[in-house]
């Protein structure tokens, strides 16, 4: 009875977190980053996975000015100050859940290590654009390739972690209409 609560509430808690980092993430791209697109003319840092040259840090910093600078600390970096724990929160409970599920466990571990991962990754992007930000109009070359970096680690990290998800979503459903399949024509 103890498995089937854990059960329970790992999928509760992915569909709980889940349904949080959905929320938060539609606001961020249609409300904070589409305004600082919007403002500079200018892909944000957030939504550059390949990273950025001192160059392209320079120019979107620029053609954002005082206020779009502004703006990206107010408002940009305190949603993604969350919703980074809510996407790995979301991850890994559903990886519990696919684990209790008969999902390889060496597998699910991975995932959620990768999870994590990202996760801290995407702290240290904000902490790179946050410096970069408040450094301005002097950011260090050195600090934009750090920034960089941890850009390129976040996007990376979540794709791996989200294919990992999904590998084990598939194992998981491969199972199932197996098992439907065996019943169906032996029963």
């Amino acid at each position: 009875m103890a498995d089937l609560t854990s059960t329970t509430q790992y999928g509760r808690r992915a569909a709980v977190f889940g349904l949080a980092a959905t929320g938060i993430y539609l606001v961020m791209i249609n409300i904070t980053l589409e305004h600082l697109q919007l403002l500079s003319g200018l892909r944000p840092f957030d939504m550059r996975p390949g990273g950025y040259s001192s160059e392209k840090a320079y120019a979107l910093l620029d053609a954002l000015g005082g206020d779009g600078r502004q703006y990206y600390l107010t408002r940009q970096i305190p949603l993604d100050l969350i919703y980074p724990a809510f996407m790995a929160l979301t991850l890994v409970s559903f990886l519990k859940w696919l684990a209790s599920q008969g999902v390889n466990r060496v597998l699910t571990q991975i995932g959620a290590w990768l999870s994590v991962g990202a996760a801290l990754a995407d702290y240290l992007e904000n902490a790179g654009i946050c410096t970069l930000i408040l450094n301005w109009p002097a950011p260090q070359a050195g600090l934009v390739y750090a920034a960089s970096a941890a850009s390129i680690a976040k996007a990376v990290l979540t794709t791996l972690a989200v294919l990992t998800t999904t590998i084990g979503l598939t194992i998981w459903l491969y199972r199932r209409i197996r098992d439907w399949l065996k019943r169906s024509l032996h029963g």
